[in-house]
């Protein structure tokens, strides 16, 4: 077990809900990355989203997208997202996931990309862009290095197709929450619920984690009532970008971070067991 695995285990352990936050490497500055991390790191976040930035990052709303056009700008590649993860795993025990999209791991080469990440410190990747049935090439050589796949679900996914989901993903299942960009606003009602609950039926392999659209702690417990945790992503962005510019010091800069992620993390408990 990696240190996803074991950390997802602990809190269902603990009967608590696993909160993830997302952040994009290398924006808004380069040197702000390692800062960035650090600080979700004292915030107690259960596990870090870095996203390598791409220039046609399809799921991305305009937030994401935004992030990753300066992050590009910055002189971003997967050279800078992997030795920002050596850099921080020299500190922190955190599990940290990269995401991101398929090209630039092509271009990367995918063994040596699975090599290089698991050497660096990284848990598990998330690559967007690629569905679950043309990844085995990918999962083989992340499965060969301890690297867990997570595999991305939606609101309109056939239960057959969550079945061969569950069973390709390691790690944890990510339920998007709408039909929809990252950042959008949750319609939250019956049919979020039925399409949640229907993934706790059908999910049995894996923990099931919801992002997109999360904003608040209304949001968050709205959608871990019926999953494992939540991931938050454009709404901390924001932050980053409103923190970096108004605060100097990095003390003021750790104290908004540690404010956001205690204003969304969900505050309800455990329910669903699942055993790894």
């Amino acid at each position: 077990m990696n240190r996803l695995t074991t950390t997802l285990n602990q809190l269902q352990r603990n009967g608590t809900k696993a909160l993830g936050i997302f952040v994009t490497a290398g924006y808004p500055e380069r040197e702000a990355t390692d800062e960035i991390l650090r600080c979700l790191d004292s915030a107690g976040v259960d596990f870090i989203e870095l996203g390598m930035p791409f220039s046609d990052p399809l799921a991305e709303g305009s937030t994401i997208q935004e992030t990753s056009e300066v992050a590009l700008r910055n002189g971003v590649d997967l050279e800078f997202c992997l030795d920002a993860v050596s850099r921080f795993r020299q500190k922190s025990d955190t599990p940290l996931l990269l995401m991101g999209y398929i090209n630039p791991i092509y271009k990367f080469g995918v063994s040596n990309f699975c090599s290089r990440a698991a050497s660096s410190g990284v848990d598990g990747l998330i690559i967007a862009d690629l569905p679950y049935h043309e990844s085995e090439f990918l999962r083989d050589h992340a499965e060969t290095h301890g690297l867990s796949v997570v595999h991305l679900v939606t609101p309109n996914t056939s239960r057959n197709r969550i079945e061969e989901i569950d069973r390709a993903s390691t790690g944890f299942v990510y339920a998007v929450s709408l039909i929809g960009l990252t950042g959008a606003d949750i319609e939250r009602g019956r049919e979020v619920d039925e399409y949640l609950t229907r993934l706790n039926e059908t999910v049995v392999n894996n923990r099931v984690l919801a992002g997109f659209g999360i904003r608040s702690r209304n949001d968050a417990n709205a959608l871990a009532v019926h999953t494992d945790g939540v991931i938050v992503g454009s709404a901390f962005l924001k932050e980053v970008a409103a923190s970096w510019v108004s605060f100097d010091s990095i003390e003021e800069k750790a104290k908004a971070v540690d404010a956001f992620v205690k204003s969304v993390r969900p505050t309800i408990g455990t329910t669903r067991v699942v055993e790894r």
